[in-house]
């Protein structure tokens, strides 16, 4: 198992022309599109890269920049919770062992005196693009160091005007790098050249991932991984292919030293100001399986609808862990719902011990996945998977030609028993795809019997008198490994999804 900060490298070299080396990162080919384009530009450049901890954004950068001998790369990271003192006195090492071969060299006061540091050794450098990275930005801008008003002076005034000059700016706190650079409102207003959000792997390039690190596993296997893990390719690093999946997670998440059993506390006291208000919106959010209105939300909260706590919201769902949406049939009620494996993993099994002061026999992982509670939340986590796969399985239903909109229903108590649509198109071609999500976690194919077949048809018939819709109703099942075809299947299912789908290049 890697346990520290320092993956394997997953880097690969193909050499289409003799001489020329063309660096493919896995997961990441968009991204590295854009880093290309940046290396050739003749202009400078202000880049932003967001992303939550652990998503891979100083890798990305480190390793694409490392490699490329036309570029002189420079590194300067923020420390947590670290005084604007301490900031500076890894500043100035990190320029020392850049441009004064490791030679120590007075230490800066301020960041103005730093910036100008800086500059005069970028000026010196003319037939080398120079790339500068600060990493962790939010940390480095501590309280009064007056850090990003030193950015604007210095891009505005200086580096703006060094062509070959490449800025890079990164950090975890998604929601500070939205509020203080990608959308300012002060002195760095659209001064970006170029953003990149890095996002969770999906299906198919975690698949390619533990591939590339000998994991011998078939798409079930993998899908099993996700739904802890998620595509967080830190997490992902930590898998073993000598170990079985059950293994793999039983060692991450219950083992004394296991990365997952306390990361998640650790998590949010790295991305959140307050992270106590910030994990409480998360676990409200994960105790309603089908999502909690707004309304709803702020009710439990105990607090009134105002700014402060509308940016605690923000600031959850642009790290990744929640995501809103409006319901079909509503307008603008919103509603929130967890989307982060790992999260709602650690909330179901791992925190209600932990609270209680248990500690985890070596058994305890094993026993559990025998639990008919654990194949329970195989179906939601199965779900949860497929929503973070709508484009996927737009293309298994040849939709991805046709307008839709992405929604869910629910209705609760009205006409009959009430019913709950997870997924659902609503397309522009006057239809309505309506999906039924079913995980098995066997090989063998799920079986509508008839008492199945009569939930399914009242569900449309409830479906049709709440909504009022005059558009013509199809019914698509997601499944892991397909439907045993019936008289039920055939009369009821117009399209079937399976999960091989959901590895699709989409």
């Amino acid at each position: 198992m890697n346990g520290n900060n320092v993956w394997r490298d997953i880097i690969f070299y193909e050499s289409p022309v003799i001489g020329v080396k063309k660096i493919m990162i896995i997961g990441r080919e968009a991204e590295v599109k854009i880093l290309d384009t940046i290396c050739r530009t003749s202009r400078s450049e202000f880049v932003a890269v967001y992303g939550r901890r652990r998503i891979g954004k100083t890798f990305l950068i480190r390793k694409y920049f490392s490699k490329k001998n036309d570029c002189l790369y420079f590194e300067a990271s923020g420390i947590k919770d670290g005084n604007t003192k301490k900031q500076l006195e890894f500043f100035s090492s990190a320029l020392s062992s850049c441009f004064y071969n490791k030679i120590p060299i007075k230490i800066p006061a301020t960041w103005e005196e730093a910036f100008l540091l800086l500059t005069d050794e970028i000026e010196k450098i003319k037939k080398r693009k120079v790339v500068v990275f600060f990493d962790e930005l939010p940390w480095m801008c501590t309280r009064r160091s007056r850090l990003i008003q030193t950015l604007d002076y210095y891009w505005n005034n200086k580096w703006v005007k060094i062509n070959n000059l490449k800025i890079i700016v990164c950090g975890s706190a998604a929601s500070w790098m939205l509020n203080n650079l990608i959308n300012a409102k002060g002195g760095l207003y659209n001064r970006l050249t170029r953003v990149l959000s890095l996002k969770p792997f999906d299906l198919r390039t975690t698949k390619q991932f533990l591939t590339a690190h000998k994991c011998k596993f078939n798409n079930k296997q993998v899908a099993d991984i996700y739904m802890v893990t998620g595509g967080i390719p830190f997490y992902l690093d930590q898998i073993s292919p000598a170990l079985s999946v059950v293994q793999n997670i039983s060692t991450l998440c219950f083992e004394e030293n296991g990365l997952l059993l306390d990361e998640f506390p650790r998590l949010f006291k790295s991305l959140f100001a307050n992270a106590t208000i910030s994990l409480n919106i998360v676990k409200i959010i994960a105790s309603k399986r089908y999502g909690i209105s707004r309304e709803e939300l702020l009710k439990k909260l105990k607090v009134k609808t105002g700014g402060w706590i509308n940016d605690k919201i923000e600031e959850v769902e642009a790290a990744g862990f929640i995501v809103g949406f409006i319901p079909y049939g509503k307008k603008k009620d919103i509603y929130y719902r967890v989307i982060d494996e790992y999260t709602l993993f650690y909330l179901k099994w791992i925190a209600p011990d932990i609270k209680k002061g248990h500690g985890f026999s070596k058994s305890h992982w094993y026993n559990l996945v025998k639990n008919p509670s654990y194949a329970s939340w195989l179906g939601m986590a199965f779900e949860n998977l497929c929503l973070k796969h709508q484009e996927q399985i737009m293309a298994a239903l040849k939709l991805q030609n046709i307008d839709c909109r992405v929604s869910s229903w629910r209705s609760v108590g009205v006409e009959k028993d009430g019913a709950q649509i997870d997924l659902l198109f609503d397309r522009g071609d006057d239809a309505v795809t309506i999906c039924e999500i079913k995980y098995v976690s066997s090989s063998e194919k799920f079986k509508i019997d008839k008492s199945y077949a009569k939930n399914l048809e009242n569900k449309i018939e409830i479906f049709k008198t709440v909504t009022l819709t005059k558009k013509q109703i199809y019914l698509a099942m997601i499944t892991s490994f397909g439907i045993a075809h019936n008289l039920y299947s055939e009369d009821l299912i117009q399209n079937e999804v399976v999960l091989d789908d959901l590895y699709r290049c989409v």
